[in-house]
C-alpha cells in the first residue's frame, strides 16, 4: 500500500546516525512533525508512510529477498509440497506475510507484534493475509500466551529486519525459537555488524550458540538491506536454516 498523498521531508548527510536513530518530517496540513523511522507506533498510523518511506525512498528489500531465499531452499530440500505453518515474529503492518504468500502460499500464518498500531495497520491495509494476529510480548509470555501460539502447531519461523536494536530482545527470539518442532524452518535477517565480533546486543552470541546447538544452516546470505536515510547502503545477513532441538 502506498499513499501519493503524503508529503515527506527528509534529512541530508547530517542524518548519518544508527537506523534507530534515523528519522524523517511529516508534512500535514496541522503542520510539520518530526518522527524517527524507528517510532513504529507514530509511523504506522499513518496510512501509507512505512511503505513510502522504507520502501519507495529507502529501498527496502528484505521481505522479499527472504521470502524467496525460503522458498528456494524449500525446492532444493524437497520440501516444497509440505505445508508450512508460519509465525511472523515482528509482523509489523503485514509486509512479509504479504510477500509469504506470494512465494510460496503457506498453508498457515500468523502474525505477532508487540504494539497494537502494527495490528490496526495489518487490519486497515492487509486484512487477508494473516489466519490471526497477535499482539503480545514474547518476552514475557505466559501459558495462555504459549497456548494460543502453540495450537497453531507451526513449522517455520519468520523474522524480518526485526533483531538487534531492541524491537526483538534476545530472550523473545529464542521464546518463539522453542515454540517450534523439530526440523521446522528458521528464517531470519539480522544487520552483519550484530552478527559479528563487533556486536554489542548480545545477538552474535546467542545465534553462534544457536547455530552451534541447535539450528542447522542451510543458507547464508550477505545483501543491501536498505539504503540509510543519508544514502548509504545497509548490509545484512539472511539465514535460513531448521531447527534441530529447542535452545
Amino acid at each position: 500500500m502506498s499513499n501519493c498523498n503524503l508529503r515527506v521531508m527528509y534529512p541530508g548527510k547530517e542524518c548519518m546516525v544508527e537506523q534507530d536513530k534515523e528519522y524523517f518530517d511529516l508534512v500535514t496540513e496541522d503542520g510539520r512533525q518530526r518522527i524517527r523511522l524507528h517510532e513504529y507506533d507514530r509511523v504506522y498510523d499513518v496510512p501509507g508512510l512505512y511503505e513510502e518511506v522504507v520502501y519507495n525512498k529507502l529501498k527496502c528489500d528484505s521481505p522479499k529477498v527472504i521470502t524467496d531465499l525460503l522458498a528456494k531452499s524449500l525446492k532444493k530440500h524437497g520440501d516444497r509440497q509440505a505445508p508450512l505453518r508460519v509465525l511472523d515474529f515482528g509482523a509489523g503492518n503485514g509486509i512479509v506475510g504479504e510477500c509469504l504468500k506470494q512465494a510460496i502460499e503457506p498453508e498457515t500464518i500468523v502474525g505477532v507484534d508487540i504494539i497494537e498500531e502494527a495490528k490496526k495497520a495489518v487490519q486497515r491495509d492487509r486484512p487477508d493475509i494473516y489466519d490471526d494476529y497477535y499482539v503480545m510480548d514474547l518476552c514475557e509470555a505466559d501459558e495462555g500466551d504459549k497456548q494460543k501460539l502453540g495450537r497453531w502447531d507451526f513449522n517455520a519461523l519468520i523474522t524480518v529486519a526485526a533483531l538487534g536494536f531492541g524491537d526483538i530482545p534476545t530472550s523473545a527470539f529464542v521464546n518463539a525459537f522453542n515454540l517450534l518442532k523439530n526440523n521446522s524452518w528458521v528464517v531470519f535477517n539480522i544487520k552483519d555488524r550484530f552478527f559479528s565480533k563487533d556486536d554489542e546486543t548480545g545477538y552474535n552470541q546467542i545465534l553462534q550458540q544457536m547455530i552451534s546447538n541447535s539450528l542447522k544452516v542451510v543458507k547464508k546470505h550477505h545483501y543491501c538491506h536498505r539504503l540509510s536515510i543519508a544514502g548509504e547502503s545497509l548490509y545484512y545477513y539472511a539465514i535460513v536454516g531448521r531447527k534441530e532441538n529447542d535452545f
